[in-house]
């Protein structure tokens, strides 16, 4: 059995998979906030609880806000950010009294999906999270590619790709730039951008429900968000060609996307034709924990059981 670890910024949730991918054990706990010792000992806790569950000692995966820099072995890029610059990986593993694995979340979701999910049996799947942000992550048959500075996959901080000049320079990201894709294709992007053009203020949800009852306004919004997405993931079949592109987050459930962005990708992409396929995820908010948890069954080491 392996053990799945989702460590968010809110709540702290630990999986336990038997060797088929059934679900043999969940529990959540919420985050010690600012409290690093504290979120080191909750997931001890999990861990424990699973463990008695197994009856015996488990691989542990662990999906994080943030990356693990090869530089220093410090945690960076953390929303959750007492994690930063702290040895999350060397001091969990002493916690635990074994390897573990860990990865990025959104790496994790890729992984999940990839694995027993909606891409299962693709070589090489490209897995989206938009939600409030935007990530994504990497797996190449059946392998996360974290990259050489463990930021593979970090689609949502480069620019949108040919934009308009009315798009220029684009909105401010937390990053330090204007106009990343995260800012355009985000939950929060989407209705900021809404909010710019017509003053009001509503959820990208209450968008998308008032383009469903002929809302002229949210219908040209979600059409020029379409187009840029369209846009955004073009850039992303150009560079890797993957054979799957998966999306997870809140707006991966408007399901007029999975047809209409593959419909306008086209005269973006450098090809004659394109097999790529875009699909909705197939364990949704699960796929993080799961994708944790397929980490230690892919790594054991000396600890799997």
């Amino acid at each position: 059995m392996h053990i799945g670890i989702d460590l968010g910024g809110t709540k702290i949730e630990v999986l336990l998979l038997d060797a088929h991918g059934t679900e043999q054990f969940r529990q959540r706990l919420p985050t010690p906030q600012g409290q690093y010792a504290a979120t080191l000992h909750t997931i001890k806790t999990l861990v424990d609880a699973a463990e008695r569950v197994a009856g015996g000692q488990c691989s542990v995966g662990v999906g994080m806000p943030g990356a693990i820099s090869p530089a220093t072995g410090l945690m960076k890029n953390a929303n959750s950010v007492v994690l930063n610059g702290k040895p999350l990986h060397t001091d969990l593993s002493h916690l635990l009294q074994r390897a573990i694995r860990m990865e990025n979340d959104a790496n994790c979701f890729a992984l999940s999906e990839a694995t027993d999910g909606a891409a299962a049996g693709a070589s090489v799947v490209f897995g989206v999270i938009i939600g409030t942000g935007t990530g994504a992550g990497i797996v190449v048959n059946g392998q996360v590619l974290g990259g050489a500075n463990a930021i593979g996959g970090e689609w949502g901080h480069n620019p949108l790709p040919w934009p308009e000049m009315h798009e220029l320079p684009g909105a401010a990201c937390y990053c330090g730039k204007h106009g990343c894709i995260e800012t355009w294709l985000s939950g929060t992007g989407f209705a900021a951008h809404y909010r710019l053009l017509h003053g009001e203020s509503v959820t990208a949800a209450t968008l998308v429900e008032r383009a469903a009852h002929g809302d002229e306004r949210a219908e040209t919004a979600l059409q020029a968000y379409e187009e840029r997405m369209a846009k955004s993931l073009a850039h992303v079949i150009n560079i890797l060609d993957p054979n799957v592109i998966v999306l997870g987050g809140g707006m991966s459930n408007i399901a007029r996307l999975y047809q209409n962005v593959p419909a306008r990708w086209g005269k973006y992409v450098f090809s004659d034709y394109v097999t790529t396929r875009l699909l909705p995820p197939r364990y949704g908010d699960s796929s993080g924990v799961r994708g944790a948890a397929w980490l230690g069954a892919n790594h054991p080491g000396k600890n799997g059981c």
